[in-house]
């Protein structure tokens, strides 16, 4: 049954992060555009973007290890770590603009200040986290970075893991006051209201089954009523794909010849959960380790406080497994369904180059959950089994292609495909994902809309400050723009994270 075709500006396909940031940047540029998003589950932000999906960390490389690499010569390469925090401030400068407009009433409904730690033991790795200090204490946007290998200032800083340490080895920890928790499912919602009270339509329980080129140039996308099981169809003059793991299978049906040769390859995850106020009141940061040998850098340890449901909780992990499914929601047929011909010996290549990581996979699943404790006691030595519950987190689609360094490339990250026309496209990747959604819209946006762009850069400087400026060269807007989107976030005056007595912080 086909209900008949239906004519609009812009589809986006998945109601997460990325379709919410590129819609809400293009209402404002363009609000006179027809608008209709497609969502395969009951609401928005249930897949990567949900709290509960994801690190929800507010990624800027202050505390993440695996976005400062030590190079041979043992100099630390901090690029990432740059380009990721850049990104970052492009994100809170455009929340920010909208909390200013009123078009986001409550920010701490999203957003509330939590210390970011680095965390380290043994003498090889308190030398490398000693120079990754240096490094990065050294450029603005990390200024007001803190070191210390002294167990009496970690006990401020870290009480809980601190508690029944054997201090049998050197340890060290670096701490930015100036971190956030991020709950993106939150913000998501927000923003999604934001844009159904601009007159977009949001069609749940929608399935896209088909995308392809029509003789006029428009795509139409085939789309299944999930309830009554009719077909719809419905053209644009131009397609995002913003469905998480379900983006992949998506760009190779609508046959861009740019979407040829990728493959994917589904990595799911575990925490473990605290949410006893007892234990919870003793632990304020987000305490970011060094991955194990062989782990993906999306399995980095961390130990995070959480804002999430009107509570403040623990998270540990993540630890990482292996599911054939591209969503949470997905099917075991997905990754079998993803080898197609033109990326058979791309996957083929990945596969035996990956043959450790895939082996390190299959021991993280068979985990049973007192080995996932002794991981835990790693950050808090008096763990107990019975205060932390095992938590199965989202699934992350890492992309697989061609590149310098050979066939079947593993790539982690986010990465933008779209059509040379710049009438489709589609995010692919993981971390840092929703962190730096708005710069990687951005880079959408430029690409797609490369005419338009020029025209709507006023509104662009209006909305990001720093829009086409080198933050690195202007030390001053640095600070400028920090402190301006702390106050507007309401992220300055924070509590005392270091006192056991604090009041648990409430969002929502």
């Amino acid at each position: 049954m086909n209900s008949g075709q239906t004519k609009t500006d812009v589809i986006l396909i998945g109601a997460g992060i990325m379709s919410a940031t590129i819609g809400s940047l293009l209402k404002e540029f363009v609000p006179d555009w027809k608008m209709t998003v497609f969502e395969k589950l009951e609401s928005v932000g249930e897949e990567s973007s949900n709290e509960w999906n994801n690190a929800g960390t507010g990624h800027s490389a202050l505390c993440e290890l695996n976005y400062t690499v030590e190079q041979p010569d043992g100099s630390i390469d901090i690029s990432k770590a740059i380009k990721v925090n850049e990104d970052y401030q492009v994100s809170r400068q455009f929340w920010s603009y909208l909390v200013s407009r009123n078009l986001i009433r409550n920010p701490r409904d999203f957003i509330v200040p939590v210390p970011h730690m680095s965390f380290v033991q043994g003498e090889d790795d308190v030398a490398f986290l000693q120079k990754r200090f240096k490094a990065l204490s050294a450029n603005p946007l990390f200024q007001g970075m803190e070191y210390s290998d002294n167990p009496e200032k970690l006990k401020e800083w870290i009480p809980l893991m601190m508690n029944d340490r054997v201090l049998d080895k050197p340890i060290a920890a670096t701490r930015m006051e100036t971190g956030t928790d991020v709950n993106f499912g939150a913000l998501t919602r927000i923003l999604f209201d934001h844009l159904r009270s601009k007159n977009v339509e949001i069609k749940f329980k929608h399935q896209v089954e088909d995308i392809k080129r029509t003789d006029d140039g428009l795509w139409e996308v085939k789309v299944r009523n999930v309830d009554s099981g009719a077909v719809e169809s419905h053209t644009a003059k131009f397609v995002f794909i913003g469905s998480g793991g379900g983006s992949l299978p998506l760009l190779q049906k609508s046959g861009i010849p740019e979407g040829k040769g990728i493959g994917g390859f589904p990595i799911s995850g575990l925490f473990m959960v605290c949410k006893k106020p007892d234990i919870v009141v003793h632990h304020h940061a987000k305490v970011y380790g060094k991955a194990a040998v062989g782990a993906p850098p999306m399995s980095v340890p961390h130990l995070d406080t959480r804002f999430i449901d009107d509570q403040e909780t623990l998270l540990f992990g993540p630890f990482a497994g292996f599911s054939p499914k591209f969503l949470k929601s997905g099917s075991m047929l997905d990754l079998v369904a993803s080898v197609k011909p033109h990326n058979l010996v791309t996957m083929l290549a990945a596969g035996v180059k990956n043959a450790s990581l895939t082996t390190y996979l299959i021991k993280e699943v068979m985990l049973s959950k007192e080995k996932r404790m002794d991981a835990l006691r790693e950050f808090i030595p008096g763990a107990k089994s019975e205060d932390w519950d095992l938590l199965v987190a989202g699934q992350r689609v890492q992309i697989i292609k061609d590149t310098d360094a050979g066939k079947g490339t593993l790539q982690f990250g986010t990465e933008v495909i779209s059509a040379a026309d710049g009438s489709i496209a589609a995010l692919l990747g993981a971390s840092p994902g929703a962190s730096t959604a708005v710069s990687v819209m951005l880079e959408v946006l430029k690409r797609c809309f490369p005419q338009q762009i020029k025209d709507w850069e006023p509104k662009l400087k209006e909305m990001i400050p720093s829009y086409g400026v080198s933050l690195l060269k202007n030390p001053e807007l640095i600070a400028e723009i920090q402190s301006s989107t702390a106050q507007i976030l309401g992220l300055s005056g924070e509590s005392d994270s270091n006192s056991p007595e604090r009041e648990l912080h409430l969002v929502m």
